[in-house]
């Protein structure tokens, strides 16, 4: 069976979580989502991940986008962690639940297993994986990295602002895009179609082929 990925809605999985149980859908509601897995508790990479995840949690609010930990250990352990994290990051607050997932149920389900990897006991090991959900509970992005490489919460942010700008107008986001920069037109826009929707304006890209499919514009 195939692993969840881009345009696969989510499961409604009922987790057990440092705030509790929860339901993902109703979780997300009517927001956006990032769910991030973590190979285990009290290891190097994760403790700086996670308070810099943290540290960013109020740029994430701010654009509607809840958040949400996974690491394959006890409840309890998650707890003592986060007392570790805020320690190593000061001034953060670990203020979003981590789910608990010791019989490695829920990193299967999520597709966020690292195939070669084991712990110490042979048991399967999550990947440092990343999904962004939409409102609509579909995965819209997903960051698939080893558990020796963290992630860049700069870059998270960038493709959550590209993918919510995408969702409001019909335009894709260039090579290393940030916000305030031009979008291209979609192609499935006409010229037409594009004179209407952009009254701002837009400038298309001189090229060898002639062309019109490089179109730039401001939203």
């Amino acid at each position: 069976m195939p692993g969840l990925t881009i345009g696969d809605q989510i499961p409604d999985l009922e987790v057990e979580t440092t705030h509790g149980p929860l339901r993902l859908h109703d979780f997300i509601n009517d927001s956006w989502l990032i769910i991030f897995s973590h190979p285990g508790d009290f290891t190097p990479v994760c403790t700086t991940e996670l308070g810099k995840i943290a540290e960013y949690a109020e740029e994430f609010n701010r654009r509607g986008v809840k958040l949400l930990g996974l690491s394959c250990d006890e409840r309890e352990s998650h707890k003592e962690w986060i007392k570790d994290i805020e320690a190593f990051t000061p001034g953060c607050r670990v203020t979003y639940p981590i789910i608990a997932d010791p019989n490695r149920e829920v990193i299967m389900k999520l597709n966020m297993v690292d195939p070669d990897e084991k712990d110490s006991n042979g048991h399967i090991v999550p990947s440092r994986a990343l999904h962004v959900v939409g409102p609509n509970k579909k995965v819209k992005l997903s960051f698939l990295y080893p558990a020796s490489t963290g992630r860049n919460m700069d870059e998270v942010l960038r493709v959550v602002e590209s993918l919510q700008t995408v969702a409001k107008h019909k335009v894709a986001t260039p090579v290393n895009w940030k916000p305030g920069d031009k979008v291209v037109i979609s192609p499935s826009v006409s010229n037409e179609e594009a004179k209407k929707q952009f009254p701002q304006g837009y400038q298309t890209a001189d090229i060898p082929s002639n062309k019109d499919y490089l179109r730039f514009t401001n939203v």
